[in-house]
């Protein structure tokens, strides 16, 4: 059985010149900067992006893919692959999982064969998902066990970031008036859960770096229950300083696997260029 998979560009996507080659598909969101539309990952750059909101000193919008967008793509998989997994960022950050959806409902008598997932989170978390369905694969797991093991997997996910301005995460009402108020006039930088798909906030501290050690303390928590292979650090532009924390991380806990990916322009947009974070989930045995 050959499967594709579909999701979008706010899923860390390394090198799109051979998503094909491994049977996935990326759905661009839109990005309006003043008058001009731009397709995120393929018109535009979380570098560009910063830099025109420089030059211009507009205000910046996103948008989810349309249904037709989908409803297109699915209907060319349909004539090359068996079944279409299309995992797509949380649905309470965005429409894309809502579009991919509906699409799907279009075309259920005519192309029954698609699974859409609400992956609760968003960018390498993601895609990590994407990797794990497709390990499943290789081993020879039924559509029905993929779907539920992701599903499973989706439910022990953690992510923590600190955003590097409050003042755009307010902006894109994903932070109410009164919280974005406090923090401004207080200094106060809050480390952000990602609970059941949904932001919430985890902890509230002085700087970046008293935050940089709260999140370091959830992860020495978590690994002394959990079985925790793999650790992702997200950012923003802030590279360098990601690279510094994790290599701290790494002389902390030499048995996990430790990488460090950029969040995207598309999330750049709503928490700032110098946003950091860390994610996980819990191994269990399959």
């Amino acid at each position: 059985m050959k499967i594709a998979w579909v999701t979008d560009s706010t899923a860390y996507i390394e090198d799109l010149s051979v998503c094909e080659e491994k049977d996935v598909y990326v759905v661009p969101m839109n990005i309006l900067i003043g008058e001009k539309e731009y397709k995120d990952g393929i018109d535009l750059s979380p570098q560009d992006l910063f830099e025109k909101l420089k030059e211009e000193g507009t205000e910046v919008k996103t948008s989810q893919p349309s249904i037709g967008t989908f409803k297109e793509l699915y209907e060319k998989l349909s004539g090359r692959y068996d079944h279409i997994f299309s995992i797509h960022v949380s649905s309470h950050f965005s429409g894309t999982m809502s579009s991919a959806h509906q699409a799907a409902e279009l075309l259920k008598d005519t192309v029954p064969s698609i699974t859409c997932i609400d992956s609760k989170t968003l960018t390498y978390p993601l895609t990590e998902l994407i990797e794990y369905g497709q390990a499943l694969h290789k081993e020879g797991a039924s559509i029905e066990v993929i779907k539920e093991s992701i599903e499973e997997k989706v439910k022990t996910r953690e992510v923590y970031v600190m955003v590097g301005s409050l003042e755009q995460l307010h902006k894109s009402g994903r932070m109410n008036g009164l919280s974005f108020f406090l923090g401004s006039m207080l200094k106060i930088k809050p480390i952000l859960a990602i609970s059941d798909g949904k932001l919430e906030v985890k902890e509230k501290v002085r700087n970046i770096n008293k935050g940089l050690d709260r999140m370091s303390s959830l992860l020495g928590d978590a690994a002394q229950h959990k079985k925790i292979r793999k650790v992702s650090i997200l950012h923003g532009l802030n590279h360098d300083e990601a690279l510094e924390w994790m290599k701290e991380l790494k002389a902390s806990h030499p048995q996990i696997e430790f990488g460090a990916y950029p969040l995207g322009a598309v999330i750049d947009v709503h928490a700032g260029a110098n946003t950091i974070g860390i994610s996980w989930s819990e191994e269990k045995n399959r």
